[in-house]
């Protein structure tokens, strides 16, 4: 006797193809969400460990050069802090924006998933693959 599992002829209907398309396109777009997380991350800790070296210095009348896009303009010890100190916290607000937004859409995701697993049961995989 053969113990095969067949796979069940399931019907996809459009609203479904809507649904696994909604559920791909949420996917690239946490994925890209995630990315750019890391990348405000690493920025933070940059403007973390540039206010340490500043504070570890010992010269007040110092000119510290702070680049404002393409230009770096000298400003004191203390005007470089202070601009140190709004950039760290724009980039920390900026960074929970974006973990919020990965938050509704995993909620989103995961709404998905039981509809879509319950109708497709095992015929759908929609766990991603951690390559």
């Amino acid at each position: 006797m053969l113990n095969a599992t067949a796979v069940e002829d399931v019907n996809v209907t459009f609203e479904d193809q809507q649904k696994i398309n909604k559920f791909a396109r949420n996917t690239s777009r946490m994925t890209e969400l995630k990315s750019e997380i890391e990348a405000k991350k690493k920025s933070l800790q940059n403007l973390q460990d540039a206010s340490d070296d500043l504070m570890m210095l010992d010269d007040d009348l110092l000119l510290i050069p702070y680049q404002i896009g393409d230009v770096f303009i000298s400003h004191t010890q203390e005007e470089t802090q202070e601009m140190l100190e709004s950039a760290k916290e724009a980039l920390e607000q900026e960074v929970r924006g974006l973990e919020e937004q990965v938050s509704a859409i995993q909620q989103v995701l995961g709404d998905l998933k039981v509809q879509l697993y319950a109708k497709f049961g095992n015929n759908i995989n929609l766990e991603a693959d951690e390559s």
